[in-house]
C-alpha cells in the first residue's frame, strides 16, 4: 500500500528553524533516519521510503505555504496514490508545544497550508498530524511573527524526541490504521517546554505569498 506524506512548510534558510516548518522538520528527521535522500521536482522535493511492506512518499512543497495545495494535488496525480491515504503533516500554535493531535479530517483551523489544500482537492476530507508549537509567548496580534519565530532553546532541547514521536506517529498510521495511531500517540505526554506571555485563542495566518 502506498501513502503520500506531506510536511507543510516554507523553502529557504530563513524559514528553515521557524516553527512554521515543523511539517518539514519532520520528514527530514525521518527521511535522516532512513537514509532516504530527497529528490527536486515539480512543485517540491521528494523521498520514498518503505517500511513494513508499506511505501510512502515523502513530499515537501516548494511553493510557500499557501500555495501548498498545488504541490498535494500534483502529487496525488503522479503518484496516483489516493485521497485516502493522503496525511499532511502541520504545525498547530494553538495546542502545547510537544503535543500530536493525529485527526481523519477537519477543518483548516486558519491554517493556510491547510486552506490551499482543501481548495485545491476541493475537499477537507483526509488525515492531518498537528504538530503543537505553542507556549503561551506571543500577544494577540502576533501570531505571524510566532509562527515564523525560531524555537527556544528548551524547545530546540525537546525537538529530537518530538520529531521521532511523530515519525513513529505516521509508521503506525500507514502500518497499523489511524484508529490505532490516534489512540496511541493523540494521548502520548508532550516534549516540555516553558509555558510565558499570552497567547491569542486566534489560529489565523498571514496569506502573504512567503507566509505563513
Amino acid at each position: 500500500m502506498n501513502y503520500l506524506v506531506v510536511g507543510l512548510g516554507n523553502i529557504g534558510e530563513e524559514y528553515a528553524s521557524t516553527r512554521h516548518n515543523m511539517g518539514f522538520m519532520v520528514l527530514d528527521a525521518w527521511a535522516q533516519a532512513s537514509n532516504a535522500v530527497f529528490t527536486v521536482g515539480r512543485y517540491g522535493a521528494t523521498a520514498e521510503i518503505s517500511f513494513k511492506g508499506r511505501r510512502f512518499t515523502l513530499l515537501k512543497p516548494s511553493t510557500y505555504m499557501n500555495l501548498s495545495g498545488k504541490a498535494v494535488h500534483y502529487w496525488l496525480q503522479k503518484t496516483k496514490i489516493p485521497q485516502e491515504n493522503l496525511l499532511v503533516v502541520v504545525d498547530d500554535f494553538a495546542i502545547p508545544f510537544g503535543t500530536l493531535r493525529l485527526r481523519k479530517r477537519g477543518s483548516d483551523g486558519g491554517h493556510n497550508g491547510l486552506k490551499s489544500i482543501d481548495y485545491s482537492l476541493a475537499s477537507d476530507d483526509y488525515a492531518r498530524l498537528r504538530i503543537g508549537t505553542g507556549n503561551g509567548g506571543f500577544a494577540e496580534g502576533h501570531q505571524v511573527d510566532f509562527v515564523l519565530g525560531e524555537l527556544l532553546l528548551e524547545e530546540r532541547r525537546a525537538l529530537p524526541e518530538l520529531l521521532e514521536r511523530a515519525v513513529a506517529c505516521i509508521k503506525c498510521y500507514g502500518t497499523e490504521g489511524i484508529d490505532r495511531a490516534m489512540t496511541q500517540y493523540n494521548r502520548s505526554k508532550p516534549a516540555s517546554a516553558p509555558a510565558a506571555g499570552t497567547q491569542s485563542a486566534s489560529s489565523s495566518d498571514s496569506s502573504t505569498k512567503k507566509e505563513p
